[in-house]
């Protein structure tokens, strides 16, 4: 049927948060300058997997996201980061949790979709980065060693959705954690069904924002099982995030199904979102929905 046609698309966001309005900008071009290096990847008939990377990579070069360049430090001064992949088709899951000294920690989460663990945590995925040549990090070299924020408005976690011409969805998050959280911390930007999932069959959502309560609720499954019982995206999203009112907290998600519809909400104040999908001349980014 033509309502079945595989057609590309790719959603990326820069976290559920606060934004200031000197920072709107940044987050604006960020959210772009990602969502256009996905797109020239499935453009030229590249991978879902490779273009989640892809954007995901520019968004861990970019100190305005709290991801690779731009991580907090957690409350011993250290950095330790949290990144993850699915392959929907294969059902393949890559992450890393706590990992200390690597440039681009979606890269190592990648570089693990074909092997028998789905998680690595600390010093084990220091070592399974060093040998797979993922570029290492010096924190005081290549990570800005940003002031305090106590009040936890200025950085979250990215991720990003993505379903190519073949049909293959997938999906990937990273983040730096929580300013002065307790080392070791493990949110839940890792964790398959509720930062994350992706099936081919259904659809592919990343989230952002309190990790606790994110995995307290599984919000990441209840979108894709409310896909799958026939909803679109938006809906998928918008009923998920009505759970958080059981234990609280702020998050925003992104979602797509296996047609290239896409979905976006949150409760937060703000949530920085780019999208295009086959056939648009030009991507959109938005800063809330109200801006929608």
């Amino acid at each position: 049927m033509a309502e079945d046609r595989m057609t590309w698309a790719i959603v990326v966001h820069g976290g559920a948060k606060e934004i200031a309005p000197d920072q709107e900008q940044a987050n604006r071009r960020g959210c772009l300058d990602a969502v256009t290096a996905g797109r020239a990847i499935l453009e030229r008939g590249g991978t879902a997997v490779q273009a989640v990377e892809a954007a995901i990579r520019v968004l861990e070069s970019d100190p305005t996201f709290n991801a690779g360049y731009g991580s907090d430090l957690n409350a011993d001064g250290e950095i330790e980061m949290d990144a993850a992949v699915m392959d929907g088709t294969t059902l393949n899951i890559g992450a890393v949790a706590a990992i200390r000294g690597v440039r681009h920690p979606v890269t190592v989460a990648r570089s693990m979709l074909d092997e028998p663990p789905i998680l690595l945590v600390g010093e084990g995925a220091h070592r399974f980065a060093i040998e797979k040549a993922a570029e290492l990090s010096a924190p005081a070299d290549l990570i800005p060693q940003r002031p305090r924020d106590p009040d936890g408005r200025g950085h979250d976690t990215v991720g990003c959705v993505a379903v190519d011409a073949l049909g293959t969805i997938a999906t990937g998050t990273s983040t730096g954690g929580i300013d002065g959280t307790q080392p070791g911390r493990v949110g839940d930007s890792p964790l398959p069904g509720c930062g994350f999932y992706a099936d081919s069959r259904v659809g592919a959502v990343a989230f952002s924002g309190d990790g606790e309560s994110i995995a307290r609720t599984l919000l990441a499954a209840r979108v894709i099982q409310v896909i799958d019982g026939g909803a679109e995206p938006q809906a998928a999203i918008e009923v998920s995030l009505s759970h958080l009112a059981r234990v609280g907290g702020e998050a925003g998600g992104i979602a797509v199904d296996r047609r290239g519809r896409i979905g976006w909400a949150h409760n937060s104040s703000h949530f920085a979102v780019a999208w295009i999908t086959e056939g648009m001349d030009a991507p959109c980014v938005r800063l809330h929905r109200r801006e929608d």
